[in-house]
């Protein structure tokens, strides 16, 4: 079964959750603080981490961004009372996975787990696709033109990919948020609003390339 890396400071909250986990077939891994679930990760090489943001030590925000430097793919949930849309939006931008709010069910925790899980394995596509003039690099999160490279966030590449897959097609904004953040809430759409804007600009080099708007349904790759 699947490992996971829990770093919690609150130890009652972290032995519900992971006995909760536990119970369900997971191996976890707890850490107090972020240095320890740093020393942690790089010792057992977990397949998950869900990382408390406000912790002694390393806060989840630089532990996360750590972690992303030696590991690319691998999951990261954020599990955290703050809220605020810059705190959600930078967690994302340092290749945050998710993100859940407490008070949380152990039962929606376990949902994100497995469909994160289930993204990463998967199968990768090809590892560059043709976007107008770009080159989309999608396992590494790239896009690649006339020697360029545009670094992408997970999230970016995650939305990219999802209208890479239906270009020139509508792809219905209610499904981009159940894939990638779980439901269809109007603060995560304000989220992917704020990533179509990146990604439109990230592409503006070549006019043959547009992410449109469909009022009332949701946004079309066009090539």
């Amino acid at each position: 079964m699947p490992t996971i890396l829990l770093v919690e400071d609150e130890l009652s909250l972290a032995l519900i959750v992971k006995d909760n986990l536990e119970s369900r077939g997971f191996t976890v891994l707890h850490a107090a603080d972020g240095q320890a679930g740093l020393d942690l990760f790089r010792q057992h090489d977990p397949d998950l981490l869900v990382v408390d943001v406000m912790m002694p030590v390393l806060d989840g925000f630089s532990l996360a961004e750590q972690v992303r430097h030696a590991h690319a793919t691998v999951p990261i949930i954020f599990l955290t009372a703050r809220g605020q849309t810059a705190d959600v939006v930078r967690g994302f931008e340092l290749g945050g996975s998710d993100y859940v709010r407490k008070p949380f069910s152990i039962e929606e925790l376990v949902a994100r787990i497995n469909a994160r899980l289930l993204a990463v394995a998967t199968p990768t596509p090809p590892a560059l696709v043709a976007i107008g003039q770009y080159q989309f690099d999608y396992p590494h999160q790239r896009l690649l033109r006339q020697g360029h490279a545009q670094t992408l966030t997970n999230r970016e590449a995650e939305v990219l990919q999802h209208l890479y897959q239906q270009r020139n097609q509508v792809l219905a904004r209610a499904e981009v948020l159940q894939a990638l953040w779980g439901d269809n809430t109007f603060f995560n759409g304000r989220s992917l609003d704020v990533y179509i804007t990146r990604l439109r600009r990230y592409l503006r080099a070549d006019a043959q390339v547009q992410i449109v708007n469909v009022r009332g349904i949701g946004y079309k790759l066009m090539l």
